[in-house]
């Protein structure tokens, strides 16, 4: 196989970066960068008809991802988690085709080991030595447990009241793990200060190029386990963002390879009441989202106050005429029970917020029961449990 990248792009001042050199964010407007590939090419070599032969994991989209070597890419077994038909919770929340997409199944049992799996490869390709990373809890795990595989030092930074599955995790995979009083802008902060005292590498969320690449796997797989028919409706919890990004990415690379048409899903964003600053920037029709002061909810995948893809979720959420809305953290707590008890799933904290949503999206009209209705249930419940 051979992937078919060409170069990185900065998504907002169109600056140009090798994409086999070490960069991070855009040097011109310290915006994101995004990996571009041969599309054309790529689409010749990678067809649906081929997917059939290839690895139940998310690296059979080889072609369009960043690793140029198969040799360079480390694995867990990460990806093609499946969508679960939720025909017991279709009634309670009145959607008729309703879909669940459980990334609780992922190693390191959540979706962050898409994002650390492309990113890891990658930095071992590229022949770097040391990772740092601030991580509100999961992603922490997964970069730590996807640097032992590639013999990669792993430093983490993170909030001192995260969840103790995430801080075992880290410890127990062997990374070096620093725990700070304050919130994940803060442990980033220092891991920034860390990374050029030590010359580290910060795989900060969407600071670098290719955690994201991971993440829009999540929208290749959607459309293939969905016979190449989008949902009508996505809904995302969403902190950082990478997700939603990841997937708008991958729907726009699928329709300029021929397998998809042009036609979008209503992209929503679900936050927590205590920490919304998308939510807050989508209905002030802002481009950027100011810094959210005081943040505050007991799901750490969502306390994330500030987000440099800030403009590219904003972006997704308008173009597709989806939207935003919160949550409380005692929804999610209700919430939680109601979905394990119907269809046997223990999601996460950030996983019932999108029920939580649906139910409001439903009843404000904006949703309707018969539209496709696919959740993104980010992480394993098991992880929370201290928190409960």
């Amino acid at each position: 196989m051979k992937s078919f990248i060409t170069h990185l792009e900065c998504t907002y001042c169109g600056d140009i970066y090798s994409a086999h050199k070490v960069n991070r964010i855009c040097i011109s407007c310290s915006k994101v960068l995004f990996a571009r590939y041969d599309l054309p090419k790529a689409a010749l070599s990678l067809t649906k008809n081929e997917l059939k032969y290839r690895t139940s994991s998310m690296w059979r989209y080889f072609e369009v991802m960043p690793v140029l070597d198969e040799n360079n890419i480390v694995t867990l077994g990460e990806g093609f988690t499946p969508i679960l038909h939720c025909k017991n919770l279709s009634g309670f929340v009145g959607a008729n085709r309703l879909y669940m997409k459980d990334e609780g199944l992922n190693p390191t049992a959540s979706f962050k080991a898409r994002g650390l799996s492309a990113a890891v490869s990658k930095a071992k390709e590229l022949g770097i030595s040391s990772l740092t990373m601030p991580s509100a809890g999961n992603a922490a795990g997964a970069m730590s447990a996807y640097a032992a595989k590639a013999r990669i030092d792993a430093h983490v930074f993170m909030p001192q009241d995260a969840p103790t599955a995430n801080k075992e995790e880290t410890l127990v995979t062997g990374g070096d793990l620093n725990l700070i009083d304050g919130l994940i802008n803060d442990a980033g902060i220092l891991s920034n200060i860390k990374a050029v005292e030590n010359g580290w590498f910060d795989v900060s969320t969407l600071k670098e190029p290719y955690r994201v690449e991971g993440k829009k796997t999540m929208g290749y797989e959607i459309a293939e386990q969905m016979n190449w028919d989008l949902p009508d409706v996505i809904i995302y919890p969403t902190g950082g963002g990478t997700g939603i990004v990841g997937m708008w990415k991958a729907f726009d690379e699928m329709e300029k390879m021929g397998w998809i048409p042009s036609k979008r899903p209503k992209m929503y964003a679900v936050q927590a009441e205590g920490c919304a600053p998308i939510v807050r920037a989508f209905e002030q029709d802002a481009q950027f989202a100011e810094p959210w002061e005081h943040a505050t909810t007991y799901a750490s995948g969502m306390r994330v106050p500030v987000a440099i893809g800030d403009y590219l979720i904003l972006d997704a959420l308008r173009e597709s005429d989806g939207g935003a809305l919160t949550v409380t953290d005692n929804e999610m707590k209700q919430m939680t029970p109601e979905i394990a008890s119907r269809e046997g799933v223990f999601v996460c904290p950030e996983g019932a917020a999108t029920v939580v949503a649906l139910e409001k999206l439903i009843k404000a009209s904006k949703i309707h029961s018969d539209d496709k209705v696919l959740l993104l249930n980010t992480g394993s419940g098991l992880k929370y449990i201290d928190l409960e």
